[in-house]
């Protein structure tokens, strides 16, 4: 794989960590504030951009119907009955302390791998990517699917680990605990080195 690399920034959307986002007032909204990722992540954005990384955000979302919104899935019920994740709406977008720029890719998905049925893996083969960097919530979904996929697909995975959480601090030290064995490091907003 090529050494190129990209800044993937995961479910960064209001749903999930603007304070009047559906998710402020649960765990979720909790280990945000506590964990300051959306000031972690904008600083690691902007350390990723004065190293000219591509910036690609991974953003979970669906049509107004929830066409795509799988009925089963005990992630994804309560979407659609709530109201949730709906593309086009202020929920969908991304948190505006960290707003994409032109030129970053928006990459939508249906479910929580950031790999199934998106644009992602073209992007990267398009633009020789073979190093990804990525950090978002949950540490313990769509963090976890990005980087052991991203390890199968045989690219080098990086883990800004203080720019992740979950539901709680336990579920966030055993996911990156977990992936430890994933990723060729696990790093933090201050520490980061994008080459």
């Amino acid at each position: 794989m090529s050494a190129a690399a990209i800044y993937l920034v995961l479910d960064m959307e209001n749903e999930l960590v603007h304070p009047n986002g559906a998710a402020a007032k649960g765990p979720f909204g909790s280990q945000v504030k506590e964990r300051d990722i959306v000031a972690r992540t904008r600083t690691a954005l902007a350390k990723a951009r004065d190293a000219g990384l591509k910036i690609g955000y991974v953003r979970v979302g669906f049509s107004p119907d929830y066409r795509e919104c799988p009925p089963a899935s005990p992630i994804f019920s309560a979407a659609r009955a709530n109201g949730m994740f709906k593309l086009g709406t202020w929920a969908s977008e991304i948190h505006a302390d960290i707003a994409p720029r032109s030129g970053d890719f928006d990459i939508v998905k249906h479910r929580v791998s950031p790999w199934y049925g998106t644009s992602l893996e073209p992007i990267l083969r398009a633009n020789g990517i073979g190093r990804i960097y990525c950090s978002g919530i949950s540490t313990n979904a769509v963090v976890q699917a990005c980087v052991r996929e991203g390890h199968d697909r045989d690219y080098e995975m990086i883990i800004i680990e203080d720019c992740c959480c979950a539901m709680s601090a336990e579920e966030h030290a055993a996911s990156i605990a977990g992936l430890k064995r994933f990723a060729v490091e696990i790093t933090t907003s201050a520490e980061v080195t994008f080459r």
